[in-house]
C-alpha cells in the first residue's frame, strides 16, 4: 500500500497547480449530488456521507459558496440524476483495472470506458470478474502540520478509531481501516478535531504486480486516461508503484 499511497500524496501536492482542477470539482460536485440523494438529504449533521463529500470538495479546495451551491441544487426537484457504475478489465501485462463511473448517461459512458481498454492494449471484462483481487478499506489522508498533539499519542488514538495501517510521510499521514470501520475513524478525527484532506473507502489490491518501469508508466498513462473521462470517479488497479517508478513519474 505504501507505494499507492505516496503516488496518491504526490498527486494531491500537485494537484493545486494542476490542469485538472476543473475535474476535481467536477467529481466533488457528483459525489455532493449523489450523498443529497442516496445518503439522507442535504444536513450535512444527519448524512455521514453528504459530510464525507464536503470534507473532500474542501481537500481540492473547492469554494465553500460552490460547495453550498451544489449542495442546494441536488435538493431540488430539477437535480442531476447520477447513477453509479463499474467496471473492470485488464491493462497491458494482465495488469487489474477496476473504474468506479458516476454518470448521467450509461450508453456513452460503457462506450468511453470500452475505448479506453481496447485503444491501449487492454480489454473489458464481465462485472464481478476482478472484485476477489481488491479489497475495500477506508483510507484517511490528512496533513501533518494539521496535528497538533504527539504523534505517538495521536496513532494509538487512531487505532483506537480503528486504523489497521498508518503510513508517514514528510507532509502527509495516510490511515487504512476496514471497511466496516469507516463510520468510526470519521468520528474519531472529528473527535479529535482534525478535517482530513480526503476520506473515502477505497479498492485496494491484495497483491500487486511489478512491470518494468518503461511498461508501468504505459499503465499509469492508461490510468490517467479514465481519470481525465468526466464520467470516471476512481481507478483502481494491482500495478506496484515502486520507488524507481515514482522517481520517473516526478520528472514528468
Amino acid at each position: 500500500m505504501a507505494g499507492h499511497s505516496k503516488w496518491a500524496n504526490i498527486k494531491h501536492r500537485k494537484g493545486a497547480q494542476d490542469k485538472k482542477r476543473a475535474k476535481q470539482f467536477t467529481r466533488a460536485i457528483k459525489e455532493i449530488t449523489v450523498a443529497v440523494k442516496e445518503g439522507g438529504g442535504p444536513d450535512p449533521e444527519a448524512n455521514p456521507s453528504l459530510r464525507n463529500a464536503i470534507q473532500n470538495a474542501k481537500g481540492v479546495n473547492m469554494p465553500k459558496d460552490t460547495i453550498e451551491r451544489a449542495i442546494k441544487k441536488a435538493s431540488g426537484a430539477d437535480a442531476d440524476h447520477y447513477e453509479m457504475v463499474t467496471f473492470e478489465g485488464y491493462g497491458p501485462n494482465g495488469i487489474a483495472i477496476f473504474v468506479e463511473c458516476t454518470t448521467d448517461n450509461t450508453n456513452r459512458t460503457v462506450a468511453s470506458v470500452r475505448s479506453i481498454f481496447s485503444k491501449n492494449g487492454g480489454s473489458l471484462g464481465t462485472n464481478g470478474s476482478l472484485e476477489f483481487l481488491f479489497d475495500k478499506k477506508g483510507v484517511f489522508v490528512i496533513e501533518r502540520e494539521k496535528i497538533e498533539m504527539n504523534m505517538e499519542e495521536f496513532e494509538l488514538e487512531l487505532i483506537e478509531g480503528g486504523a489497521t495501517t498508518i503510513e508517514k510521510e514528510e507532509d502527509y499521514i495516510t490511515i487504512y481501516t476496514e471497511f466496516t470501520d469507516f463510520g468510526s475513524m470519521s468520528s474519531k478525527l472529528e473527535e479529535l478535531k482534525i478535517e482530513p484532506k480526503s476520506s473515502e473507502v477505497q479498492r485496494i489490491p491484495m497483491n500487486t504486480l511489478e512491470l518494468p518501469v518503461e511498461d508501468a508508466k504505459k499503465i499509469i498513462d492508461i490510468v490517467e486516461k479514465f481519470e481525465d473521462d468526466d464520467d470516471v470517479q476512481n481507478v483502481y488497479h494491482n500495478l506496484d508503484i515502486s520507488d524507481e517508478l515514482i522517481a520517473e513519474l516526478e520528472k514528468e
